[in-house]
């Protein structure tokens, strides 16, 4: 007979190629992350060429994160569909489309077609299937894996700040995003590394992982075919039910919007939406500001190495942390106090005077992102779970594309306005304090509510009464099989046969 386990996707093996899995993530996550903050060099120079505004040249990184998120549940449903090798692969073709054709665009509507949505969409492509199938590959040790893969982020920006700005200085704006274009290409080797860990097949067709074993393979599917069909249901019976689902239904295959009823996840939607408001602008508006403080322009790039090296080492070591035993049970208040800390930094930058004390900013900022980013993903799993995470990351990231998208142009209209940064930070800092606390605050509600409903189910459970009802249905269970005959009981009949066979 087929095993118990056929045509069930194998266990996440927690190690083995799933660290090379890891790499492929951190290049794909790093891009992905990124590549929007780097681009930040070029604003300064992009904004004297066509002549523009703060606020106009900010819609670039904005409209370029938004499609990012924004095309979550797009990506989430490629994954469900195609799987996460191709579905990366393809997004880094797109990237270095995008960034090939900025380089020939003569006007900032160009720039945010080209590089806002169709490279958007390729990060998008790249960042949703990096962390979904870092979730099948890892269970126990996944806040770790995604801490690795997470550190991505720094590494990338702490190579890109420097180089972007050696392009500038030796190619102009339009050969640099000639040559990012090229080295965008690479997700597309890192997607290649995706190597599907099994298909969690809902079909009628079985993958078995055995090669030279075609007639078992068949014989398997045959069995699965006639245990998951009725007898008595024709195969154009079920085709035509097929074909009359509605499109919600379809839709609600690959998205599960039943998740808006959970009420972890919408405590989880709303803090975030509320954290993106001040999240990306101040990263953005870095070395803007410094150089508009008369820092000269690699001083100001080094400031964004600086945040990333420090975000490099912040993020494994929050996967490690939140790993423990002390903290991974309540890994929702370790995030909340992430988010505070992060909002507070925002708040005391206009205090910092001189490059001094940007490094210092620079360094508490690069700390406090890094916890954020390595827990951002890895308390939504926690709390929906890994069979829903790929639908709950396509509907937080749609959801968060807008305040994505306002973020920044937000904060370049206050610069505009008032003609200082400091109104800016001041506005971030402010949105996520008073995101992680309100995150504190509902995650304290939501664990006292589980703990009142688990002990409510213990007590349940307990009650003399619900355990007599439960064996009356199971005694009236027991007598129907019984007066039904032997159609119901497979099993003695293959034991009695046995005992038959082994007695002659």
């Amino acid at each position: 007979p087929p095993p118990a386990n056929a045509g069930r996707a194998p266990g996440p093996p927690d190690g083995g190629w799933g660290w090379v899995v890891v790499l492929g993530a951190f290049v794909s996550i790093g891009f992905a992350y990124a590549f929007p903050k780097g681009l930040a060099i070029f604003f300064k120079e992009i904004q004297d060429f066509f002549g523009t505004s703060y606020s106009e040249i900010a819609w670039v990184s904005s409209i370029m994160l938004a499609t990012t998120y924004g095309a979550g549940p797009i990506s989430s449903i490629l994954v469900n569909r195609y799987g996460s090798r191709p579905v990366v692969m393809f997004g880094g073709l797109l990237c270095g489309i995008g960034m090939v054709s900025a380089s020939f665009c003569t006007s900032i509507l160009q720039l945010y077609i080209c590089v806002g949505f169709i490279t958007g969409f390729g990060l998008a492509l790249n960042l949703q299937p990096s962390v979904i199938i870092i979730g099948k590959y890892f269970l126990k040790r996944r806040p770790i894996a995604n801490g690795l893969a997470m550190a991505g982020s720094p590494v990338m920006l702490c190579t890109l700040a420097p180089l972007n700005q050696f392009l500038f200085d030796n190619f102009g704006w339009r050969g640099s995003f000639l040559i990012l274009g090229a080295i965008l290409l690479n997700c597309c080797v890192a997607g290649a590394l995706f190597r599907p860990i099994g298909a969690a097949t809902a079909s009628v067709k079985t993958q078995e992982t055995e090669e030279g074993k075609d007639a078992l393979k068949e014989e398997i599917a045959k069995d699965a075919m006639e245990m998951n069909r009725p007898t008595d249901v024709p195969m154009e019976t079920e085709v035509e039910e097929e074909g009359g689902k509605d499109c919600c239904e379809k839709v609600n295959q690959y998205l599960d919007f039943s998740l808006f009823k959970h009420r972890g996840f919408l405590i989880y939607l709303i803090g975030n939406v509320l954290m993106f408001l001040g999240f990306f602008a101040p990263i953005v508006f870095l070395a803007p500001y410094a150089k508009h403080t008369g820092i000269d322009e690699y001083s100001s790039a080094f400031l964004l190495s600086i945040l990333a090296i420090v975000d490099m080492f912040a993020r494994p070591i929050t996967g490690i942390i939140a790993n423990s035993k002390w903290v991974r049970p309540r890994i929702q208040y370790f995030f909340s106090f992430s988010i505070t800390f992060n909002g507070t930094c925002h708040l005391l930058c206009p205090l910092a005077s001189g490059y001094t004390g940007l490094v210092i900013y620079s360094i508490f900022f690069g700390l406090a992102f890094g916890m954020v980013c390595a827990m951002l993903f890895e308390t939504l799993m926690d709390l929906v779970g890994a069979a829903r995470f790929t639908s709950a990351v396509g509907l937080v990231t749609i959801v968060e594309c807008c305040t994505i998208l306002l973020g920044p142009p937000i904060g370049g209209t206050l610069i505009d306005t008032f003609g200082d940064y400091k109104y800016m930070f001041i506005k971030c800092g402010a949105v996520m304090v008073l995101a992680g606390t309100f995150l504190f605050i509902m995650n304290y509600y939501n664990y006292r509510m589980l703990a009142k409903e688990e002990k409510e189910r213990k007590a349940k459970e307990e009650d003399p009464k619900s355990v007599r009802t439960e064996n009356e249905g199971r005694n009236n269970w027991n007598k129907e099989n019984a007066q039904d005959g032997p159609e119901l009981e497979p099993l003695s009949e293959e034991r009695e046969l046995k005992k038959e066979v082994n007695g002659t």
